[in-house]
């Protein structure tokens, strides 16, 4: 399938490592230039040259925390009018919400909501004007599934879910699409760490604490980031025009529901 989107532009935060960078590789192999944005410079700027060398296609990388103004003012300049965002940030930490304090809270919502809201509105600009668009919010399974382990998290992201319901319907017309996945369970360096922590509560090692969350899946396995990325990369194409406002859920088949 021809996607459509050879020689486009986009931005895509926490791209140095997991879910972000594979979303950053698989457009880069359908041809569009990448910004990748993390905190770490060192890990952006290797994630960029790796992405760029096995593609052949052009990556920039920019070390910049998107919720502060000079972060995202930062990452416009690198690359001003993209055709495609695509949000992401690393999840606030797991616990037990009743030991979470106030600033706990801002956080949270300063890096799974607010900051992806204040980039949307820095884009659409460009978009409407062009009648393109393809913004993608990586959030969580946790949406449709919420667990008062990752209440933080949850909690945040719930709340972009909601604002972005609310907007879509006005930009369909300009040929501006937005859509958020929710993954669950894939091999990351986020999934390791909650892991860890897990084993640790429930007083097992980690390997066996691992394998019970493998056995939990339909699939008997973690999801591959590159199935990931595949799938965001579908998201942001061209005959993909006509999905907006979804809430796709990645977790191999877990689901307990219908909607």
């Amino acid at each position: 399938m021809d996607f459509g989107i050879n020689g486009k532009t986009a931005i895509i935060c926490g791209a140095s490592k997991g879910l972000g960078r594979a979303c950053a590789a698989a457009l880069a192999e359908e041809g569009v230039k990448v910004t990748l944005v993390a905190r770490t410079a060192d890990a952006v700027e290797k994630a960029a040259q790796e992405i760029g060398r096995a593609t052949g296609t052009e990556t920039v990388a920019v070390a910049a925390d998107v919720t502060t103004d000079a972060g995202r003012a930062a990452v416009l300049a690198a690359c001003p009018e993209p055709d495609i965002l695509v949000n992401n940030a690393g999840g606030p930490p797991p616990g037990d919400w009743r030991s979470f304090e106030r600033e706990d809270w801002h956080k949270a919502t300063d890096a799974n909501m607010l900051s992806a809201i204040l980039l949307i509105r820095d884009v659409l600009p460009a978009m409407q004007r062009r009648k393109f668009g393809r913004i993608v919010n990586i959030t969580s399974a946790m949406v449709k599934m919420p667990h008062e382990f990752l209440s933080l998290s949850t909690a945040a992201r719930m709340g972009l879910t909601g604002f972005v319901s609310g907007i879509v319907p006005s930009l369909a017309k300009d040929g501006i699409t937005i859509n958020s996945l929710l993954p669950e369970r894939f091999d990351t360096d986020r999934l390791t760490s909650n892991i860890s922590k897990l084993a640790e509560r429930n007083g097992i090692s980690i390997e066996e604490q691992r394998a019970k969350q493998e056995a939990a899946s339909p699939t008997g396995r973690f999801g591959r980031p590159e199935e990931f990325g595949a799938t965001c990369a579908f998201l942001c194409s061209v005959p993909a025009g006509y999905i907006s406002g979804q809430n796709i859920l990645l977790d191999g088949g877990s689901y307990p529901g219908v909607f």
